[in-house]
């Protein structure tokens, strides 16, 4: 069954070759950006607790309510530029910081195959149809890798 699936996908691959890689750019850049999230939210809370600040105490000097933090640090919760702003002020620390972490953290996460990176750019503008077929051909490729990886 899930070699059927993969010559589906295979065959919707090459019908939509170049829908497909900029598609597969899009995932993976989404990807990248859900775990910057998470973190970003771990990061906020460790800041908060060094400078022995409540939630409460952050969203007073902040400007939000003491939930809206939470789902900051807890949630995956994306703040407004505005607010994050004022978060990495209130911390005494950077946005930069808060989103990327360390400077070695932040060259893991980086793409360094800069025609990858443009072809995730691509993407972005993509249709939300072209986008599905993409992310339908990097599960498959993905499933493919897997299997290859278990008949070793």
């Amino acid at each position: 069954m899930q070699f059927q699936a993969i010559a589906s996908y295979e065959q919707e691959a090459a019908n939509h070759s170049e829908h497909s890689v900029k598609l597969a750019t899009f995932v993976l850049i989404n990807l990248l950006n859900c775990s910057k999230m998470t973190d970003l939210g771990k990061r906020i809370m460790a800041c908060r607790k060094k400078k022995n600040l409540s939630q409460t105490d952050l969203a007073h000097q902040v400007g939000v309510s003491y939930a809206q933090i939470g789902r900051y640090e807890t949630k995956g919760t994306q703040p407004p530029a505005e607010v994050l702003r004022k978060i990495a002020d209130a911390l005494d620390t950077t946005v930069d910081y808060l989103i990327n972490g360390a400077t070695d953290e932040k060259a893991k996460t980086t793409l360094k195959d800069s025609e990858l990176l443009q072809q995730f750019k691509a993407i972005e503008q993509m249709t939300d149809d072209d986008k599905q077929v993409v992310k339908k051909l990097i599960d498959a490729f993905i499933t493919k890798g897997r299997l290859k990886q278990l008949a070793l």
